[in-house]
C-alpha cells in the first residue's frame, strides 16, 4: 500500500465518526502528517460546527510543523462561507505546502473550487487517492449532489417461507407482526439513527401504529413521513405524538401543527417523484422506506432506490402477505442469532 492510501484510509476510519449527526453535510475525515508521523486529525462531528480540516489543524500541538507538513483529507476542502469560514482559507493561511484529496466535492459552490483557490496560492494538491472508497463513504451525499434526490433504501422483514405479514382483520391492526428477534431490531433502530428520514404508507401505520424512531438506540431520530392521501389516519397514531419531526403527504392540506408538517402533492401524477424532490427541497440526504409491499414495488418500479435491507426470521407463517419482489446485487449478508441481513444494491 502506497503511505498516501495509508493516510487516506485513517481519513475514511475518521470520517465515519461523524455517521448519523452531519447530514445533509458530508462525513468527513483529515489527517496531517509531518515527517512521517501523524501530529494532528480530526473530522466532521456535527452539521453546523466546524469541519474536519479545522479539527485537525487544531489537534496539532505545534503549529510550526504545518509549514512542512501534508494535510489528508477524504473531500476537497470547501472554498465558500456556509455555516463555517472556507476550509481552503484556513490551509493557505497555515502555509501548509502540500493538501492529498480522497475525491472532489459535487456540491454545486465547490466542485473543483476548492481545488483551483488551492493551486492558485502555490499548494501542491493531489486528489483521487482512494477516490471510489471516499465516494462510498458518502454515497448519500453524492446522490443527492448528482442525482438531485435523496439516498433511498428499501427494507423490510419476511419470514423463512417469504411473508412480510400474517393476513390480519381490524381486530388485529395496532400490533406488530414480529419476524425477527431483538438482535435484529436494535440493528434496525441503528440504521434509523445514521438516516435522515424513514417512510410509511397508510396501510402500514394503521395496521402497525409504528413509532418509527430509535428508541433502542442511542442516536438521532430520523424524519417520520407517511403517506395519508385522504388523510384517514387518526391523530392517535404514535406517528403524530410530537416527539420528532413528521411529514404528512396528502391531496389537499398544507400547514404545519408543532413538530407535524402536512405536505400536499398531486396523486393524479406520478407519487415518487413528488415525494423525493420534496425530500430533496428539505435537504434531505437519505430515506428508508419501511412500507408494505404495495410502496416498495412501487419504488421498484420506479427505480428510484439505491439499497435494499431484506431481514429474514426464522418463523413461518405459511399464508398471509406475500414479501416484495425486488432484484438487486447482493453486496453483503449478516447472521442475527435466528435471523439474517441481506444487503442489495440496485443493478
Amino acid at each position: 500500500m502506497e503511505i498516501d492510501e495509508k493516510y487516506m484510509e485513517r481519513c475514511i476510519e475518521l470520517a465515519l465518526l461523524g455517521s448519523g449527526n452531519v447530514a445533509p453535510n458530508p462525513m468527513v475525515g483529515s489527517v496531517i502528517v509531518c515527517r512521517g508521523k501523524i501530529i494532528g486529525e480530526g473530522f466532521h462531528q456535527q452539521y453546523g460546527g466546524p469541519h474536519a480540516e479545522v479539527n485537525a489543524v487544531n489537534a496539532v500541538s505545534d503549529a510550526s510543523l504545518l509549514k512542512e507538513s501534508t494535510l489528508y483529507v477524504s473531500l476537497e476542502p470547501c472554498a465558500h462561507f456556509g455555516l463555517t469560514p472556507p476550509c481552503s482559507n484556513l490551509i493557505i493561511e497555515k502555509q501548509i505546502p502540500k493538501v492529498v484529496i480522497g475525491t472532489t466535492d459535487p456540491f454545486a459552490e465547490v466542485a473543483g473550487k476548492g481545488i483551483e483557490k488551492l493551486q492558485k496560492a502555490g499548494v501542491e494538491v493531489k486528489a483521487g487517492v482512494l477516490e471510489n472508497e471516499c465516494r462510498e463513504l458518502n454515497r448519500r451525499f453524492f446522490t443527492f449532489h448528482e442525482k438531485q434526490r435523496p439516498y433511498v433504501i428499501l427494507k423490510w422483514a419476511q419470514t423463512a417461507d417469504g411473508y412480510i405479514d400474517i393476513d390480519r382483520s381490524r381486530k388485529d391492526f395496532g400490533i406488530p407482526t414480529w419476524i425477527t428477534g431483538d438482535l435484529a431490531l436494535r440493528l434496525v433502530h441503528k440504521i434509523r439513527s445514521e438516516e435522515s428520514a424513514i417512510l410509511v404508507g397508510t396501510n402500514t401505520a394503521i395496521k402497525d401504529n409504528p413509532s418509527l424512531t430509535v428508541r433502542n438506540w442511542s442516536g438521532n431520530n430520523p424524519v417520520r413521513m407517511v403517506v395519508d392521501k385522504n388523510q384517514r389516519l387518526p391523530a392517535s397514531l404514535n406517528l403524530f405524538d410530537q416527539s420528532t419531526t413528521t411529514l404528512i403527504f396528502n391531496s389537499d392540506k398544507e400547514g404545519t401543527e408543532g413538530l407535524n408538517t402536512w405536505i400536499k402533492i398531486d396523486f393524479q401524477k406520478e407519487v415518487i417523484p413528488q415525494l423525493l424532490d420534496s425530500l430533496y427541497r428539505h435537504k434531505i440526504l437519505s430515506v428508508i422506506v419501511e412500507g408494505g409491499r404495495k410502496l416498495i414495488e412501487s419504488f421498484n418500479e420506479s427505480g428510484l432506490w439505491d439499497e435494499m435491507h431484506v431481514f429474514t426470521g426464522n418463523k413461518f407463517f405459511a399464508s398471509g402477505v406475500k414479501a416484495p419482489s425486488v432484484d438487486g446485487n447482493l453486496i453483503s449478508e449478516e447472521r442475527l442469532d435466528a435471523d439474517t441481513l441481506k444487503i442489495f444494491r440496485r443493478y
